[in-house]
């Protein structure tokens, strides 16, 4: 079979997520100092959004056909790929760079993703706070230490004491208790409880005690910004990202105690199916090497990614970031997954000269990149060579259809349905990120940082107007 080539292997990408637009997310954000919240509409855990982990859903607007995408992108555009043209380009986003919307820091790059080509460049290795487009980054680091198919385990071991088991947690941050699983494949504390409950029965045991192990992560469970509704405490085990009851979207207080909570809901599993729990779940070590009495097993990764990039998910950033520490021997800390998340997307080889990686979520203003190394990792996830990082791109949400996106560069914007980017807000700070497939025929990857503007909705839509110019330009 011949290689892929870059701009067809997108292409269909393109095609395809338009013809998974069905979605009905609207997550915004993140803001911080009670702006707007980051999941105010619809969770990425509950969405059907297409993609490895994704199923369709009711249309909220008509998409386009895959025959209307090519008919935009020009007939016979992508067989030609001719060269985007560098001066147009600039011409077209200077004037919108000068935007006083987008406050008084700004830094641009724009790449020939089939050639590695700088087409635009401003400040390009100028390192800024990225708010949510750092998801890239952690997205790229995680698939590189692990890769698309890697799923992770939540199992229930034999505990050290005789007649308990232990609930033992992996990190899964897409592991539920609602027995009405959401959209996608995912961990389910229901289906672990009824395996559990059958090796238990098998085994002569209708009785135990309940202990819960969420070991794994290490250091402050709390994000430095502390409470917020954006993003629960970052455990190891943690059910349904720690939202109460069945509560599936939005902004929501969350618990205090999210792995508490999952033993808990566990519990209340087993007695449904014949087990007894003879006292309150508690904290406990699972003994070294135990055999699992049942296992759970995680959304695929690439499809964890695809949620994160596609609705700005937090918790499932943050629970990335400490798989990719874990994969690389490094402590499953914010300390650990920022020494672990910088030396994966070195080996990439992208320039991370003034980065920093504090968090994985973006929600940490002390996070620090650059445009150049995000639409360096672009490029990279665009490279046949690198199939492992494809979800990156599929993940990004499609300008007016999906995510954090679906209502911008909508309606009758040229950049509807063509402009895939992540994006990136707090409070005075705005981003976006991204992939088009120009006029030209190529895959084109932008990246726009901007800081110091005056809100958020003006600097997103000069941030907008800047990837309609790019898709319509290069």
């Amino acid at each position: 079979m011949p290689p892929v080539k870059t701009w067809q292997l997108i292409a269909g990408s393109a095609v395809a997520g338009l013809a998974l637009s069905a979605v009905t997310v609207t997550a915004a954000g993140p803001w911080d100092s009670g702006q707007r919240k980051a999941e105010r509409d619809t969770a990425a855990s509950w969405s059907p959004t297409g993609g490895a982990d994704h199923a369709a859903g009711s249309l909220p607007q008509a998409a386009p056909s895959a025959p209307g995408v090519l008919t935009a992108i020009g007939p016979g555009a992508l067989r030609k790929a001719a060269a985007p043209d560098s001066a147009a380009l600039a011409a077209a986003l200077e004037p919108l760079l000068a935007d006083p919307a987008l406050g008084s820091a700004r830094s641009a790059s724009v790449v020939d993703a089939a050639t590695g080509e700088v087409l635009y460049e401003s400040g390009s290795r100028e390192a800024m706070t990225p708010a949510s487009t750092v998801k890239i980054a952690t997205a790229s680091a995680a698939l590189a230490a692990l890769g698309p198919e890697y799923r992770i385990r939540t199992t229930v071991v034999p505990g050290a004491e005789p007649g308990q088991v232990v609930l033992v947690g992996g990190g899964d941050p897409s592991l539920t208790a609602m027995k009405k699983a959401p959209a996608g494949s995912g961990g389910s504390l229901v289906a672990l409880a009824a395996d559990t409950a059958q090796a238990l029965k098998a085994a002569g045991t209708d009785s135990v005690t309940l202990g819960y192990d969420d070991s794994l992560y290490s250091g402050p469970v709390r994000h430095p910004i502390g409470e917020n509704d954006n993003l629960a405490p970052v455990t190891a085990l943690m059910a349904d990202e720690g939202r109460p009851g069945e509560t599936p979207s939005g902004a929501v207080e969350r618990s205090r105690q999210p792995a508490e909570d999952a033993a808990r809901a566990f519990a209340a599993l087993l007695k449904e199916r014949g087990i007894k729990v003879t006292a309150d779940p508690a904290r406990a070590k699972a003994p070294a090497g135990a055999q699992p009495l049942a296992t759970t097993l995680s959304t695929p990764l690439g499809g964890l990614v695809e949620r994160m990039l596609t609705n700005s998910d937090n918790d499932i950033a943050e629970a990335l970031a400490r798989q990719t520490a874990i994969a690389s021997g490094q402590p499953a800390s914010f300390e650990g997954a920022e020494k672990a998340v910088t030396a994966r997307l070195a080996s990439l080889g992208v320039d991370t000269a003034g980065a920093r990686f504090a968090d994985g979520s973006g929600l940490n203003r002390a996070d620090r990149v650059s445009s150049g190394l995000l639409t360096g990792l672009l490029v990279r996830a665009g490279d046949p060579k690198r199939p492992e990082l494809r979800p990156v791109l599929t993940g990004l949400p499609v300008a007016g259809f999906t995510g954090t996106l679906r209502t911008r560069n909508s309606g009758g914007s040229p950049a509807a349905g063509l402009v895939r980017a992540k994006t990136g807000t707090l409070y005075g700070v705005n981003a976006l990120a991204g992939t088009v497939v120009a006029p030209s025929g190529r895959l084109v990857a932008f990246a726009f940082l901007s800081a110091n503007g005056p809100d958020g909705p003006t600097a997103e839509r000069g941030l907008d107007r800047l990837a309609a110019a790019v898709a319509a330009t290069s």
